[in-house]
Order: C-alpha cells, then sequence, then structure tokens
C-alpha cells in the first residue's frame, strides 16, 4: 500500500522498522501532492463573463464571474426576523388547532419545552384569509404581504438543529450551529465577488432595535478571508468612521491615506499569507471611495414623496418608520448591485419576552400587534418596489427566521415555546415559482412531517439558483473542504420555475 521496501537492505532492517520508514517517506511524499494540488487550484485563468458556466479543461475561481452552471439571480436580499417567528400565526393555515382548541397535545399532553410545561392546544388569534390568484391562506394582520403570495415559494417543512435564538440565528445564517463559520452572505461574496468597486459586496442592515442574537456572528466571515464579512449599515448610521474628522483638510487626509497604503504594501511584501492585513489594504481604497458613494446611497431624500408614503418612512410609529428607512436602504444597494443584503427586522432579546423582537413567550397576541404592522407594510413597498424595477427578474429574496413556536399555550401564558421542529421560511424572486408551499407540519404545527427541509436543503437551492453547486464551494480549512451545507444539502426543485 505505502510502496515496496528496499531489497538491499531488507535483511540488516526489522520488519517493523522497514514498514515504519516506508509509511513516513510515503505519507510525507503523499501529503507534498496534496499541498501542491490545492496550490495549483488557485491559478488564476481568463474569467468570461457574468454567469458562464465553467467549460471542460476550466478551472473555476472565485469571484471571477464565472458559475458552476447558468446562473438565475445576481443578487440576494434576505430578510431576517430573529425572536422565532410563529409559522402556525403568520404563514400555515392549521385549521386543526382552530377545531381542538383547548384540548391536549395528542401524544404530548404532558409537553415539556425550552421553557417549561405547555398546556393546550391553542388556536391563532387571527383569522386566515386566501390571497391571491393561488388562494394562499395567510394571517390577516399582513394585508400588505398578501398581494406577494403568488410569487412567493413557501418551505412549511423547515425543522432546526437547535432550540435556543443565539445558536439557532447562527445556525440559520451559516448552516452551522456554532460560531466561527461563513455567513451565506459571505460564501456569497466569496463566490460571486463585487460587481460595484464603490460599494461593498455584502452589507447587513440591522434593526433600529438593535443587533440579533450572538450579534455579528450573523454576518461574519468565518474562515474566510476578512474582506467578505458584511459591512453594516442602517438608515440612522450609514457606515462607521467612514467620513474626514472634522477640521482635517482634504489634502492632508489623502496625504495620510498615501503614506498608510505605502507602510501596509511594505508590510504586506513581507507578510504575504496575511489574508486581514490585504482585507483591511483593500477596505482602506474601499473606504476612499465609498466616501462619496456610501453618502449617496444612504441618502433617502433623493426619493420621491410618493416612494417614502409608499414605505411609511414617515410613520407616526418610530419602529415602523426606522425598518421603513431600512428597507429603502436595502433597495437602493440591490439597484447598485452589492451581492447580498441582509436585512434585519427585530433585534436581541432585552428582558421583556416579545418586545424588541418575535419570541412571544407570554402575549402572543399583543406581541405580534406591534411587530406585526412594522414588518407588513414596508417590507410589502420593498418587494413591490423590486418587482415594478425589474430587480425582482434577476434578485433572490429570502425571508427566514431561527425556528419556529408551539401549537400549544406555555403554561400559565398565552403565548409560546420554542419550537425547532417545524417551521417556515420563504423564498421569491429570480428563478423561483410563485404560488407554492413546498412540505407541510403535522396537521398542528408540530413537526416538520410532509417533506422535511433542512437549513442545508434551503441553502442549496440558494446557490443553485445563483450557479453554484452547493458541494463544490467550498474552502479549504483546518482539513476540510468546508462548505455552507455542511455535508449535507439537496436543492429543492419543487421550487424553482422552469
Amino acid at each position: 500500500m505505502f510502496g515496496k521496501p528496499n531489497r538491499r537492505n531488507a535483511a540488516a532492517q526489522p520488519l517493523s522498522e522497514i514498514a515504519r520508514r516506508s509509511f513516513l517517506g510515503n505519507v510525507a511524499t503523499g501529503l507534498g501532492g496534496v499541498g501542491l494540488m490545492h496550490l495549483l487550484s488557485g491559478l488564476d485563468v481568463q474569467a468570461p463573463a457574468w454567469g458562464q458556466e465553467v467549460g471542460s479543461g476550466n478551472q473555476w475561481q472565485p469571484g471571477s464571474g464565472r458559475t458552476h452552471h447558468p446562473a438565475k439571480a445576481k443578487r440576494v436580499l434576505q430578510i431576517m426576523c430573529p425572536g422565532a417567528a410563529s409559522h402556525m400565526d403568520l404563514w400555515e393555515h392549521k385549521p386543526s388547532l382552530e377545531k381542538y382548541n383547548g384540548q391536549p397535545l395528542p401524544g404530548e399532553e404532558n409537553m415539556v419545552s425550552f421553557q417549561g410545561k405547555n398546556g393546550n392546544l391553542m388556536k391563532s388569534p387571527w383569522e386566515f384569509v386566501p390571497c391571491g390568484e393561488s388562494g394562499k391562506p395567510i394571517t390577516s394582520m399582513m394585508p400588505h404581504m398578501a398581494q406577494h403570495v403568488d410569487d412567493i415559494a413557501f418551505c412549511h417543512a423547515m425543522h432546526s438543529k437547535t432550540n435556543t435564538h443565539g445558536p439557532g440565528c447562527v445556525f440559520m445564517n451559516t448552516g452551522h450551529d456554532t460560531e466561527g463559520f461563513p455567513t451565506a452572505g459571505a460564501w456569497a461574496s466569496y463566490a460571486l465577488g463585487s460587481a460595484n468597486d464603490n460599494l461593498p459586496t455584502y452589507v447587513a442592515i440591522s434593526d433600529v432595535r438593535g443587533e440579533p442574537p450572538n450579534g455579528k456572528a450573523n454576518w461574519t466571515n468565518g474562515f474566510l478571508p476578512a474582506r467578505h464579512q458584511a459591512i453594516m449599515m442602517s438608515d440612522q448610521q450609514p457606515i462607521r468612521n467612514l467620513m474626514t474628522p472634522p477640521g482635517l483638510s482634504p489634502q492632508i487626509e489623502s496625504k495620510s491615506r498615501d503614506l498608510l497604503e505605502q507602510l501596509n504594501q511594505r508590510y504586506a511584501q513581507q507578510y504575504p499569507a496575511e489574508s486581514d492585513l490585504q482585507a483591511r489594504m483593500a477596505a482602506y481604497e474601499l473606504a476612499a471611495r465609498m466616501q462619496v458613494s456610501a453618502p449617496e446611497v444612504s441618502d433617502l431624500s433623493r426619493e420621491s414623496k410618493s416612494t417614502h408614503e409608499a414605505y411609511g418612512t414617515e410613520d407616526a410609529n418610530p419602529l415602523k418608520a426606522a425598518y421603513a428607512r431600512n428597507c429603502l436602504l436595502a433597495r437602493r444597494l440591490l439597484e447598485r448591485d452589492v451581492r447580498y443584503v441582509s436585512l434585519f427586522c427585530a433585534s436581541r432579546a432585552s428582558g421583556v419576552d416579545g418586545l424588541l423582537n418575535w419570541d412571544a413567550h407570554k402575549t402572543l397576541r399583543s406581541d405580534y400587534e406591534r411587530h406585526l404592522p412594522i414588518f407588513d407594510g414596508p417590507t410589502a413597498a420593498l418587494l413591490s418596489d423590486l418587482k415594478q424595477s425589474g430587480l425582482l427578474d434577476d434578485t433572490l429574496v429570502l425571508w427566514t427566521t431561527e425556528f419556529g413556536r408551539m401549537p400549544t399555550h406555555q403554561a400559565g401564558t398565552t403565548g409560546r415555546d420554542h419550537n425547532p421542529d417545524g417551521f417556515t421560511c420563504w423564498m421569491m424572486g429570480a428563478g423561483v415559482q410563485g404560488g407554492v408551499s413546498y412540505g407541510a407540519t403535522d396537521e398542528f404545527g408540530r413537526r416538520a412531517e410532509i417533506n422535511p427541509t433542512t437549513v442545508w436543503d434551503f441553502y442549496a437551492t440558494v446557490l443553485h439558483l445563483l450557479g453554484f453547486n452547493h458541494e463544490q464551494l467550498t474552502w479549504y480549512h483546518n482539513g476540510l473542504d468546508r462548505r455552507l451545507t455542511d455535508v449535507h444539502g439537496n436543492v429543492i426543485h419543487d421550487i424553482l420555475s422552469a
């Protein structure tokens, strides 16, 4: 297996020593070959036009504009609602909850979940109404989103590895339930490269109420080069520390930047493998260009009065107005070809259940009657804007949350506990067949039952629409070819358009 021993010296050497030396020698040679193959895989080749698939004899290069197969989408908008938004109160109608309201959940009469004992089945506080030509029922609390159901593909049988918000959000965004892994946006940045030299490739827009559970782990580059981490933006704080400090002349600022670049270049030549340094240098260069482009893209005063009214940027509810401005900022980033925009609606929990996010443990009705008006109108206006402008033709829109809620009420409350065994996410836009529902939880919404769908399946489908085979989009880290989909995932072909 490891080569033949040296016959000339075999008589003078014990068999164990021959085997040991032969093994070590061949392993060293073999590892050298593996290393050479890895280096050769990074050789640069001529890049074709955007979206052209890899031909025979060509080597795919990240960020080159080449894809594994023809792409449907050029960019992604991911709307994340942290706190575990309830599937059976928003998107997936469960008539059995109405029929058996107040009765024990069959087979789990004494169920103990994340925060303790559960009570009986609890129907949704709101009516579900059929919407669009498809007749898809969604909650009556989202009259504006109702106009988009015929463009949405719902994945109703999602399930998660964890019932805790921090790991759940990280799992939903990275495909792993521990920190340190790149988010889907970072993978997209790595695979697609930039389409706008004056703006970031990947932007995360946090909610005015704060960051989501586990904070920056939701937009980290993980082990990918540092340049693939998202840049944080919002209407209220476009980009931190971007502009020239007061009192510093443009000439001095320019000379300082030139000197810093010279010093960084000299240091980079000594340490060519330091990706953080390379990313920092690229960030400085991008920052100089963004001093002009970023204020322009975040200047919402350039939008018409009718656009502001449609989004609700001046709504009397300051939380709705802030989220509406972030939705408008997201559209402005997408139309300038930012590859991946993560838009967060709500934040991490902060003392009061359900007040700042969708984590309705105690008072589901009052909690969601706060959140749904904030989410509904601005989000629907953003989707309408993308559709009317034609951007939706090559933009993939995702709606995600970290897990679902229980069909029962939490003992002693009118809220619902965490449920990692069944929840809903959805897609719309480029390459997606609208007006379909894929999979389902059981009749009460307790568990994914029909076509159970994993986070890895979800992202295998996202990468497929971006033109990539999720099994081939990898990064070598700690001895493994790492993937967004770990070692799992299948493309959900039933939600793809022809």
